[in-house]
């Protein structure tokens, strides 16, 4: 292995140690939940997912799962009000 290849790989793993260098996008991907999968976009800090939950709050616990995975990647959903 060549030395610029071994000064990358370096990087690479000096990176993996700093996730604040990562901010998502926008990406999609498929939450297998207990009972389905479940469909969950984010675009430039807006969350949304198929399941009923989030439909009626902007929040899932699909959504707050992958908000602790990737905590400081991603802009936190905002919560729907529930009419008392």
């Amino acid at each position: 292995m060549d030395s610029s290849m071994i000064g990358k790989i370096e990087k690479a793993m000096r990176y993996a140690q700093e996730p604040d260098r990562i901010n998502f996008v926008q990406f999609k991907l498929h939450f297998n939940g207990d009972h389905s999968s479940h469909l969950v976009t984010y675009n430039q800090g807006e969350w949304t997912c198929d399941c009923g939950f989030f439909s009626t709050r902007g929040v899932c616990c699909h959504v707050m799962t992958l908000e602790r995975v990737l905590t400081g990647m991603v802009v936190p959903a905002q919560l729907t009000a529930v009419p008392a």
